[in-house]
């Protein structure tokens, strides 16, 4: 992953636009901490939720429970992940929480939704704990990818755990 983003740095501008930022930075960031999790999540791009008339959407990106009926049933969705288009945490956060009010109600059980706001570069993580929000004000960067993948380990460490408790 570090030969593919350090290629994709000295080759590739990612800043001309939205797409660029989701398809050179964000996406194979989110594949790379995904892949070792494939047998128990899944990973959504793009997949529209919907809990009632309000809260209905389709955020960037998702991580749900591995449905038992295959890869294009989504389960309870646990991870939102939402792009800071512009640099714009705030705005991405709130985005983000919307869906992940929807998720948390859409699962029908008290479990922590986890959250996660990213430019592409830089990438903040949260979650939702009954009606709490509260999020981690450091950012985690690319140029440390050791300690990105380190918080995305942890973030799928404590959705693993989570299943065991609330199986199906």
């Amino acid at each position: 992953m570090i030969a593919e983003l350090e290629f994709t740095e000295k080759f590739i501008d990612t800043r001309v636009s939205e797409f660029a930022i989701r398809e050179n930075l964000i996406f194979p960031t989110l594949k790379a901490a995904y892949r070792p999790y494939a047998n128990l999540f899944s990973l959504w791009s793009h997949r529209f939720i919907r809990y009632d008339e309000t809260l209905v959407g389709t955020p960037d990106y998702l991580v749900s429970q591995r449905s038992n009926l295959g890869k294009t049933v989504l389960g309870k969705p646990l991870l939102l992940i939402a792009e800071a288009k512009k640099n714009d945490f705030d705005g991405g956060w709130a985005q983000c929480l919307a869906a992940m009010v929807a998720a948390q109600k859409m699962n029908e059980q008290a479990m922590t939704i986890y959250g996660i706001v990213t430019d592409g570069k830089m990438w903040q993580f949260g979650k939702l704990e009954k009606d709490c929000f509260t999020f981690n004000e450091r950012l985690y960067t690319l140029d440390n990818l050791s300690e990105l993948m380190g918080a995305w380990d942890f973030i799928y460490t404590q959705l693993q755990a989570q299943l065991m408790c609330y199986v199906n």
